[in-house]
């Protein structure tokens, strides 16, 4: 009598990376090593955290520069590593621990103190999806581990990346250029569409198309959003949010390469 198969959900894959690493780096890692990279030199520069992404929950903290300058190095070393194709699989590790390590000890207690603000699980969500991408380049690099975890932390992550924007419109609309118009509509139609990405990679529902119009649509934004403020005023304040924000961006592509094996408007693989 033949065993019945096992159901699994569409959306999670193989539970393996059936096919050895690329030769070259994806697109998705040398973005994301270009971001870490580019917050490491920032790091360097200016001796201080990525502003509110690195804030840490610790009034005073002893040898806080230290721990900056050390943070920066980290950055930097792991975005160089991950442009290597021999030091690709180590670089990849190294960047989930770090990731996991900033997710856990300074987005998190947030989380935990006031678990009813929606800005407490967005700060968290921003770091999470750089974890998912990280998480992925890891996957494909040393086989090991799968890409499921990454497209679910992925998925949740867009959640209140999405709901941030009906939850907060006036600072989102604070930060579109006046040039733009419609803001309040382009808060919810992108607020929106984090939410319909999210929901089309729980379900399975073209996943890779969803993953990848997400990580454009993050581009997209920052360069709209935080690029003009570069040009205009260069400095650690211009600089910090956008490198966090393109960060952010090459984590969805990341995520995105994950999917390069599954039909555009089908179920992944």
């Amino acid at each position: 009598m033949t065993r019945p198969a096992r159901l699994r959900p569409a959306w999670l894959g193989p539970g393996h990376v059936p096919h050895p690493p690329a030769a070259y780096p994806s697109l998705g890692e040398v973005l994301l090593a270009l971001c870490m990279i580019g917050l490491g030199v920032r790091g360097l520069v200016y001796g201080d955290f990525a502003g509110g992404w690195q804030r840490i929950p610790i009034a005073h903290l002893p040898a806080a520069g230290s721990f900056a300058l050390a943070t920066a190095v980290v950055e930097l070393l792991v975005g160089i590593g991950l442009l290597i194709r021999r030091t690709a699989a180590a670089a990849s590790i190294a960047l989930v621990v770090f990731v996991l390590l900033w997710a856990v000890l300074l987005k998190t207690p947030a989380v935990v103190v006031v678990p009813s603000m929606e800005g407490t699980w967005l700060g968290l969500a921003e770091i999470t999806v750089i974890l998912a991408g990280g998480w992925t380049l890891m996957a494909l690099r040393t086989r090991a581990g799968g890409v499921r975890p990454a497209r679910l932390l992925f998925a949740l992550s867009l959640v209140p990346i999405g709901l941030a924007h009906f939850f907060y419109p006036a600072q989102t609309i604070e930060l579109m250029p006046p040039w733009l118009p419609w803001h309040l509509g382009w808060a919810w139609l992108t607020g929106g569409a984090s939410l319909v990405a999210a929901g089309a990679l729980l379900l399975g529902l073209w996943a890779r198309l969803a993953a990848v119009l997400e990580a454009l649509m993050l581009s997209v934004i920052t360069l709209v959003i935080w690029l003009p403020g570069l040009v205009a005023t260069p400095g650690n304040g211009s600089w910090t949010p956008f490198l966090m924000s393109s960060s952010i961006a090459a984590g969805a592509w990341a995520v995105a390469e994950g999917y390069r094996r599954a039909p555009w408007l089908g179920h992944p693989r």
